[in-house]
This record gives C-alpha cells, structure tokens and sequence, in this order.
C-alpha cells in the first residue's frame, strides 16, 4: 500500500507541474464552422483588422497558426487548430494564454469561471458572427475540369497582400480599358486576374491584371503595361458569386477539390471578371470564373 500511495503521490505532482508550467495553453475553446480551413483562416485575418492588432497572424499552415490580441495591459496568444470534417465543415480548437498571467490563470480556472475564460469566449462568440455574416456574402459552386482560354493580353503587373487584390483591380480598371480605347487597339473578351505567385507565409501575392486584346500594331509602348499570351491548357474550374476582395475563397475550395481527388495542381489561379467593381450593384450578382491550372 505504502507503494502504491507514493506511486499515485508521483504521478498527482508530476500531473500538477505539467498542468502549471509545461501545458501550451490556459484555456480551449473549440467549435464547428461552415467553411474550409482556408477560409476560417482568411476570416481571421480580416477579423484580426477590426481589432487594431498590430501583430498580423503568424501563418505555419492553414490549419495551425496563431493571433496575439491585446487586452487591456495582456498579450493574449490564440493558436488556431483547424481540422477539416468534410467539404463544408471544420472542427476548430483555439487555445489560449495570457503571457503574463498563465500561472495564476491555470491555478484559478479549475475553481472558478474567471474574467480570462469569460473574455475568452467572447471574443470567439465576436469571431464567429464574423464570420457567419462573411459567409452569407459570397459563394462558390465547383464546376470540375475544364479547358483554360487562350488570348493575348495587355496586363499590369502587380504585387500586394491577398486582401488588397480587389484595391488592384479597381485602381488599374480604368487606366488599363482607357489606355487600349484611346490607341484604337480591340478589346477580346473580359478582364481577367493571372496569379504569379501565392505566398501564404509572406502574405503575398503576386499577378497581372489584364484586358483580352486582338493583336496588332497600335499597341501602346508604356512601361507599366507588359504583353503576353496564356495558352490552352487544362484547368480545374469553379464560379464565385460576391465581391473580388474575398474571391480566393474559390481557389481554397478548387485547392481542396484537387486534394479530394488526387489532380495535380499549380496554385497559380486565374479569375475572369464579368462585373466592373468599380460600379458597385449587388455584389452575390457579381460573377467571376476561377480556373486552377492542372499539371501535365
């Protein structure tokens, strides 16, 4: 008996010094969201925005990556944990720690709901009617494969973070359609976005917005404007319905369709615009083709 007691003794204070200081987190919070991991970690990087955080989201991957959010004199750390369930669900773990209040938080949360567990879970409740209210305002519909256009093209090539694409778009829209119009050159069909490079970890991106055009010897020389062709070739494709500031939900959702049936992929997407930003309307009426190149 006398072994066994100092046995369990053991085991309770080994239990007892991980609990205070080797484990991550003070607190969990978990939950279910309607949307990819992509998208539940683009949401927070737009909700990380409305807070007047100045630290942006540390990416690892999509489905773990952490937020620091100030709070009165605290720095909390929030390490997101995302598990996708299915195509339109994703079990989400959050925890959470005060840097500078862990120990006395893990010695009174077992004893009492505290003021961190309460701000805790309100600042998640915030969260996640951000982003039931963002889900409501686009949606995507996977077409499946399909051949990717060919044309020659006037582009203006550009480099910023994901969720400034759309401020891009509509500061070139005009400049670029004025620019082909006043040097008589003909339009071939809509405008259209060609990513170069996607860098979630530097949260950059890189690609030409461009106008379709027919070829031909009137076309301007300017230093900001550079001439391309894309090529047929076959790509995934899908139909995003909402305003271009949030249209790489799509490449997310072509992304997971690849992975879901083993098509090789080039995560450099292609969108074409069939609405000018610029003059506003109802924005799930605005419709845009998202392709996603397939390897050959």
């Amino acid at each position: 008996m006398r072994k066994i007691s100092i046995l369990v003794l053991t085991l309770v204070v080994i239990a007892i010094f991980w609990y205070l200081f080797l484990k991550p987190q003070d607190y969990q919070v978990s939950f279910k969201a309607k949307a990819l991991p992509g998208t539940v970690f683009e949401t927070v990087k737009a909700w990380n925005k409305t807070l007047d955080s100045v630290v942006p989201v540390q990416f690892e991957t999509l489905e773990d990556f952490s937020q620091t959010i100030v709070t009165g004199d605290s720095l909390h750390t929030y390490q997101w944990n995302i598990t996708k369930v299915h195509d339109s669900l994703s079990q989400v773990d959050v925890n959470i720690k005060d840097k500078d209040h862990s120990l006395m938080n893990k010695i009174k949360i077992p004893f009492s709901d505290t003021d961190f567990e309460k701000g805790s879970r309100k600042t998640l409740l915030d969260f996640n009617q951000f982003l039931k209210e963002h889900l409501e305002k686009f949606k995507v519909s996977i077409v499946g494969e399909e051949e990717l256009f060919s044309t020659f093209c006037a582009c203006v090539p550009l480099t910023n973070e994901p969720g400034e694409k759309a401020g891009g778009i509509m500061a070139n829209y005009t400049y670029l359609s004025s620019t082909i119009f006043e040097n008589g050159v003909e339009p071939n069909g809509p405008p259209f976005l060609e990513v170069e490079e996607w860098d979630l970890k530097s949260n950059s991106l890189s690609y030409n917005f461009c106008f379709p055009i027919v070829r031909s010897e009137k076309l301007p020389m300017n230093p900001s404007i550079k001439y391309k062709r894309i090529f047929n070739k076959p790509a995934l494709k899908a139909i995003y319905n909402g305003n271009y500031v949030t249209s790489d939900r799509a490449w997310y959702a072509l992304v997971n369709y690849a992975e879901e049936n083993n098509i090789p992929i080039e995560k450099k997407p292609i969108e074409v615009f069939f609405n000018n930003p610029n003059m506003g309307g109802n924005e799930m009426e605005w419709t845009t083709e998202v392709y996603m190149p397939i390897k050959e």
